[in-house]
């Protein structure tokens, strides 16, 4: 007879052992979760809305905040649920989700910030040429590159 055995969830570390802490953590959580969205929406609507926020910088600015809106929804949910319903169990797929996804949004964003330093080393350094180097067109092809650049496949590996 062989030994089949299958994984199908994950038990979590709880972050407390008593329920007071729990919701203690389920709170912080979820100020930390709320400041981030206000935050990151507040940003998102100013240089929606405000038509002397169409710069590059700002351009970067909006796309770093989805990025972070992104990466804080991708586990502070699930933290802020098994801390109030009192359970420590993940599926495989969920938790294989959430790895893929935050890793994802995080290389994108690592990505994303070393295109703002870019912009902002072209805004010092060289600002006569800043609107032939940072056009439009430019400001997209960098924001999509460091969105495409985000996948976990980088960060594997080679075979040796």
């Amino acid at each position: 007879m062989p030994n089949s055995s299958s994984i199908s969830e994950f038990l979590l570390l709880a972050l407390a052992d008593t329920r007071q802490l729990q919701l203690l953590h389920f709170w912080l959580l979820l100020g930390i979760y709320l400041a981030a969205l206000l935050g990151n929406g507040l940003i998102s609507t100013a240089v929606a809305c405000d038509h002397r926020l169409h710069t590059p910088m700002y351009f970067f600015l909006l796309n770093l905040a989805l990025l972070d809106l992104g990466c804080i929804s991708t586990t502070l949910p699930k933290a802020m649920a098994n801390a109030l319903w009192h359970t420590r169990h993940i599926s495989y797929a969920g938790c294989a989700a959430q790895v893929f996804f935050f890793f994802f949004l995080f290389s994108a964003e690592y990505s994303l910030l070393t295109v703002m330093s870019y912009d902002r080393y072209v805004a010092i350094c060289k600002p006569l040429h800043y609107g032939t180097l940072l056009g439009s067109r430019a400001c997209a092809t960098m924001a999509a590159a460091a969105w495409g650049t985000g996948h976990p496949a980088h960060d594997e590996p080679g075979p040796l």
